[in-house]
């Protein structure tokens, strides 16, 4: 019943370890499943996967056990026994503690950075903390003194062992997603020298072949690897900064709007829609567009690249939460596969623009498409991740702007 506590295992060695099979599994994923899957979404797999649960003692919920022991007095010097050397038995009391716990059992054999050199003793059990002592007396007090001294010790390793596993526990996403975008990386890259080479291409079906659509004086123009006759094309998307870019001179719009309400007090969807096209256009040589097909409906806003459609975006007056999901069915109904980045422009004219802001997370959150949050600092802005219709590891990035107009 008293084994050593906390001196199995070096926790440095064996954080270290749980770090090194995780990125272990990642180079281990299969080419095509990789670069077809959310890094968001496998992000969320290592993180769970290889997170570490810290222990908490359920100290409100102790229980104790008595029965008869026999109990070794060879060590007492106040007994007379003539041969020390050998265990020397007699009748006694044994009291068992039993600590339910939480959190992952194998803590409990790993050395935290702050030990001694004489660990508690105790015994893990399924999911409870095992200390057991012997008397050959009836002191109660004795028993609880030793057992909360004994309590003391293990809750010292365990605050010191928590800061380990917390720190591990943060880094986990990070160094998985580096990891993950770094192999991405060097697999679109390979997949640009071997084309490169001029030869027919031999490779699996499906497998994504994107890239970045740079910004040069914000025209689009789409950078290829210098092929004579490449053996495939690759799809373009939208840069971040980009998508940025364009969710800015949407915004510095609405603020001339502002400085000249009477200029556009009024406008319907459609007229406002055509405010936002003449400052894109000048902006994107003509690339921009108004309800252009795109799919299966007409969406009204669109940035097309040699017919590629890299941004969409819908106008709508805000009506009310169910006009919000009609907005967003109709937007993920235009968008074609390699529709990545996306927005949804509401514009309000009634006199409470919290309620509607309150409304926009509750009526996104709960929509069957979508997958998580994104940060964006934006008094009247949201933005989100939903996953195409048919395809939930093709992610589409949604920015909501909320606009006050001019009645």
């Amino acid at each position: 019943m008293h084994d050593l506590l906390f001196a199995q295992h070096d926790l440095g060695a064996v954080l270290g370890n749980q770090e090194q099979k995780m990125l272990a599994e990642i180079d281990g994923i299969e080419r095509n499943a990789l670069l077809n899957t959310s890094v968001e979404d496998l992000c969320d797999q290592f993180d769970q996967k290889y997170r570490i649960e810290m222990i908490k003692l359920k100290e409100s919920e102790v229980t104790v056990e008595q029965n008869e022991a026999q109990v070794d007095i060879s060590q007492d010097p106040f007994r007379l026994i003539f041969d020390r050397d050998k265990p020397f038995y007699i009748k006694g009391t044994g009291v068992t503690f039993y600590i339910p716990f939480e959190g992952e059992p194998e803590l409990f054999k790993c050395q935290p950075s702050s030990y001694t050199l004489n660990p508690p003793r105790g015994a893990v059990v399924h999911s409870e903390l095992v200390l057991h002592y012997t008397r050959t007396d009836h002191n109660a007090e004795a028993v609880k003194s030793e057992f909360t001294n004994e309590l003391s010790r293990i809750k010292q390793y365990l605050e010191s062992m928590a800061d380990n596993v917390s720190q591990f526990n943060t880094s986990i996403r990070v160094k998985a997603k580096a990891h993950i975008e770094s192999r991405r990386d060097k697999l679109l890259k390979d997949q640009g020298l071997v084309a490169a080479l001029g030869f027919p291409l031999r490779r699996r079906e499906a497998a994504p072949q994107t890239y970045v659509t740079p910004a040069v004086r914000r025209k689009p123009p789409i950078s290829k690897p210098q092929v004579g006759a490449p053996p495939f094309t690759p799809e373009p998307t939208l840069d971040m900064q980009e998508y940025e870019h364009i969710l800015s001179v949407i915004s510095n719009m609405v603020t001339v709007m502002e400085r000249s309400p009477k200029a556009f007090s009024g406008m319907s969807e459609e007229d406002l829609r055509q405010q936002f096209l003449v400052h894109l256009t000048g902006h994107y040589e003509g690339q921009a567009t108004g309800e252009t097909f795109n799919f299966k409906g007409k969406t009204d806003i669109l940035i097309r690249v040699e017919g590629k459609n890299i941004f969409v975006a819908e106008c709508k007056f805000w009506r009310g939460p169910e006009s919000l999901k009609k907005a967003l069915d109709q937007l993920l109904g235009y968008a074609t596969w390699r529709d990545t980045k996306s927005a949804l422009l509401i514009f309000n004219r009634e006199k409470q623009l919290s309620t509607v802001l309150a409304k926009i997370p509750e009526v996104v959150k709960v929509h069957p498409n979508y997958k998580r949050d994104l940060p964006f600092k934006s008094e009247t802005g949201f933005r989100f991740v939903l996953h195409h219709r048919d395809d939930r590891n093709r992610e589409i990035v949604l920015t909501i702007l909320v606009f006050e107009v001019p009645a």
